[in-house]
């Protein structure tokens, strides 16, 4: 099992803004600008999905770019396989559609968290019990907020991250329902903004989802 310590360090940088982004279909020669706008929008934990062409090479970049300063992962994990090549290229943690023991056991043997997807709430205490620092609830616009809230009103306190269907409109009430996090694609890495070089307008989303988790925290 993952050393407590490897868990423990994923858990503080995602709660430091309570935002991971997911950067999928972006092209390797645009990834270091993009990064840099979402890092100065606040974002410290950053996703580039394996069905991304050139993952590898977007990660490797971005490890060496952040280095210190931002987690970088790989998303769409599906093989061991793929687990340990994503590590080898710096993946800092690892994000997986559903809950395979295989895939979770890959990364945690190489000291890597490994957030598995799940809906129900059995495929979240399996995730748990293979040792997964936080669970994906994916897609979470499924049941909404009502469906985390009653989830976290049964176990109160479970590590969830809110992916799919999440936007500046309903994060809030993500949040207030019991999401420690939320995974960001089209809703915050916009294409055509990067297509036009409009890096700014992520800039400006990455800080009100991250205002919208602050103001959650105080509530």
């Amino acid at each position: 099992m993952v050393s407590n310590a490897y868990g423990e360090r994923f858990r503080q940088a995602v709660a430091e803004t309570g935002v991971i982004a997911i950067v999928r279909g972006v092209p390797s020669t645009h990834v270091i600008e993009l990064g840099q706008a979402l890092y100065a929008g606040g974002v410290r934990v950053m996703e580039v999905t394996l069905n991304t062409p050139d993952a590898h090479r977007s990660i490797a970049a971005l490890c060496q770019h952040f280095f210190g300063r931002m987690q970088i992962g790989a998303g769409t994990v599906l093989s061991a396989s793929e687990a340990r090549e994503a590590i080898a290229f710096g993946a800092s943690f690892l994000v997986a559609p559903h809950v395979d023991p295989v895939v979770v056991e890959a990364g945690l043997a190489e000291g890597v968290p490994v957030l598995p997807g799940a809906l129900t709430p059995s495929e979240i205490a399996a995730a748990l019990r293979a040792g997964a620092p936080m669970v994906k609830v994916f897609p979470a616009n499924r049941g909404g907020t009502a469906y985390l809230r009653q989830v976290q009103a049964v176990a109160p306190g479970l590590p969830l991250v809110a992916v799919g269907g999440v936007t500046l409109a309903n994060v809030e009430g993500f949040f207030v329902a019991g999401a420690k996090a939320v995974g960001l694609g089209s809703s915050l890495v916009d294409r055509e903004a990067i297509k036009d070089g409009n890096y700014s307008v992520i800039t400006c989303r990455a800080k009100a989802f991250i205002e919208a988790y602050r103001r959650s925290r105080i509530r």
